[in-house]
């Protein structure tokens, strides 16, 4: 059995033992029942939280320049590419290949499908090596295989994390602070993960759907995201919650308006 999925940013490595995959969503979308898209989902606001996170993920505003992306960080997942890092050793990236597959048979990564399935929970490069990043890269210039990594991304991490923001009744920045917290934890039952980290946050405030302040909410919950990152060495450097998130959620922009000036690991960023 894998342990559930914890992310972590391409610019920090960390030591993983064991496997791990995503485990299922807290909250799918179709149980937003009736709510339309007016927060994170706006279009408009996806496209910052696409560029907020690559700025965390990838030193870039540039997130889809990450369709390319791969690489093996040496945190014990195998490679680790595309738009959100999906993993050869933590089940996305299998999925995401079977799904791209299903939908273009006879893809340039089809015939790695064994090879996934057999690396699959572990950090081996068994059946993948020497051609899979290249022919990765290729498979990147598909608008086809593009359209999977964005489907993927948000079936398993962008639409729970709004789904579950829109039933805590919080706006367009508390449901960016359950995206990134899901991208970089992962949605399983450890005491790291983003139901855990919002079950710790349960302790100190309530959200507005149990009649508690957003703002106060909001601030327990990033307390409690940074109480999840300092459990990991690699995750140590707190500053796309203190130096980005904090800082919108002090400034009152609960809507994630910009202009947005921002952090993290001490390079900045703007958005007008």
């Amino acid at each position: 059995m894998f342990t559930p999925h914890i992310r972590t940013s391409r610019r920090t490595l960390l030591t993983f033992l064991g496997a791990s995959v995503v485990a299922a969503p807290l909250l799918s979308a179709t149980q937003a029942v009736g709510v339309a898209a007016s927060g994170l989902d706006d279009p408009a606001k996806k496209e910052i939280a696409m560029k907020l996170v690559s700025s965390a993920e990838n030193s870039s505003l540039d997130w889809k320049a990450q369709y390319k992306y791969i690489e093996d960080i040496g945190d014990g997942r195998g490679y680790t590419a595309g738009i959100i890092g999906f993993c050869s050793g933590t089940h996305d990236m299998l999925e995401l290949v079977e799904l791209y597959t299903a939908r273009k048979p006879g893809n340039v990564l089809a015939k790695y499908l064994p090879a996934l399935r057999k690396v699959d929970g572990t950090d081996s490069h068994e059946g993948l090596d020497p051609n899979f990043p290249r022919d990765w890269a290729r498979a990147a210039q598909d608008t086809a295989f593009q359209q999977a990594q964005n489907d993927e991304r948000d079936r398993v991490y962008f639409n729970p994390a709004v789904a579950q923001g829109k039933a805590d009744k919080v706006g367009t920045l508390g449901q960016f602070t359950y995206y990134d917290a899901i991208v970089m934890h992962g949605d399983g039952s450890d005491p790291t993960s983003f139901r855990s980290i919002r079950k710790r946050a349960l302790g100190h405030a309530k959200p507005p759907a149990q009649g508690g302040s957003e703002t106060a909410w909001l601030h327990a919950f990033l307390d409690a995201r940074v109480w999840a990152m300092r459990q990991e060495e690699a995750h140590s450097d707190t500053s796309r919650v203190d130096t980005a998130q904090r800082v919108f959620l002090n400034k009152g922009n609960l809507n994630l308006d910009p202009p947005l000036d921002w952090k993290v690991y001490g390079d900045s960023y703007h958005i007008g």
